[in-house]
This record gives structure tokens, C-alpha cells and sequence, in this order.
């Protein structure tokens, strides 16, 4: 893994933004990184993340390019027979996040160079006009025609998983109404 870490202060930093002329400008990259991590220790950041006093707003930009982050929980679990959660893996291939002069962090995802997507994003400064695209034509309409059936039957697949996962959340709500009534969702 590579990690570079720059802090850049003074009249340098004011090319960022202007707060940074003051406060400074922090950039942090994170190259393929694989690393695991326990939910407990996460939570017990909290703690340190408070305090009484406001702190000060540092511009900053963190990009973290082809990284995978496994989230374990070892929490005890709520029932003994219970086999334990299963870890979340978050791969990440290219995401920027930026802190402006408001102190809000904005997360961008840098989309891959894949054909599939290159016009999935459509450029701001397009005009509405310029995005109409032309009819297709006879061959892709016929290929669009033998993805209905498809595109339905998956459809109908999400609409039951759906309706599963709402039974599996009224159940529960049950569950845990049962132990405090008063939970509210």
C-alpha cells in the first residue's frame, strides 16, 4: 500500500481554496489498500471525534484509488445459536473526497475508463438539446425487443425479494417490540 500525505500552509495553499491561505490544505492518498477492520473500533472513535470546543475547518482532499475494506462485527451476538454477521467488504476504485471552505465533505466517485459507462455520465455544461439522441436503429431495436422478457422476469425477481425483505423487517419490529415497546423505527 502507498500513502502520501501533504500539508500545505501559507500563501502556497491559497490556490486551493482561500481558507487554506489560513488554516492549510491537507491532501491524503491511499493506493491499493486491503486492510480489515473491527465495527468496535469504529465506534469507539466517537469519543474522540467530540469535544466542546469547534474546531477549525481545514480544506482538504482524500483520494483513495483501488483500495478493499473488510468491516468484521464482534459485537456479541444477540442470540447464542446465532451463526454471527457476515463481514462487509467495501472495494473502492477510484473515490475522491473533498472538504471545502464550508467544512462538508463531498464524496465523488472518479468513474473507470470501461466503454460501457463513458456515456452513462452526461457532461453539466451540455446543453438539453444536445443530450435528445437519435432514433435507434432497426437492429438495436430488435435487440432492445429480445431484452423485455429478461428485463421483466428480473423485475419480478426484485419485486419478490422485495416483498421478502419487508416480511423479514415487519418480523423483526416484531421481535424486538417484544423486549421494548416502545422502539420506534
Amino acid at each position: 500500500p502507498e500513502v502520501s500525505l501533504r500539508l500545505e500552509s501559507g500563501p502556497c495553499a491559497a490556490a486551493h481554496s482561500p481558507l487554506a491561505e489560513r488554516n492549510g490544505f491537507l491532501r491524503l492518498l491511499l493506493h491499493s489498500c486491503c486492510t480489515e477492520l473491527c465495527t468496535s473500533c469504529l465506534t469507539s472513535l466517537g469519543p474522540f471525534l467530540e469535544d466542546e470546543i469547534i474546531p477549525e475547518v481545514i480544506p482538504m482532499e482524500i483520494e483513495v484509488v483501488d483500495a478493499k475494506i473488510t468491516l468484521k462485527d464482534d459485537s456479541p451476538p444477540v442470540y447464542p445459536t446465532s451463526p454471527g454477521p457476515v463481514p462487509i467488504t467495501l472495494a473502492m476504485d477510484h473515490v475522491v473526497v473533498r472538504r471545502r471552505d464550508d467544512g462538508v465533505f463531498y464524496l465523488t466517485a472518479v468513474p473507470a475508463s470501461v466503454p460501457w459507462c463513458e456515456n452513462s455520465f452526461p457532461e453539466e455544461q451540455k446543453a438539453p438539446s444536445e443530450s435528445v439522441s437519435p432514433a435507434p436503429a432497426a437492429g438495436a431495436r430488435g435487440l432492445q425487443l429480445k431484452q423485455v422478457p429478461e428485463l421483466q422476469r428480473e423485475l419480478q425477481t426484485m419485486k419478490l425479494a422485495l416483498a421478502e425483505a419487508n416480511m423479514d423487517k415487519a418480523r423483526l419490529l416484531q421481535e424486538i417490540r417484544k423486549y421494548n415497546p416502545l422502539f420506534q423505527l
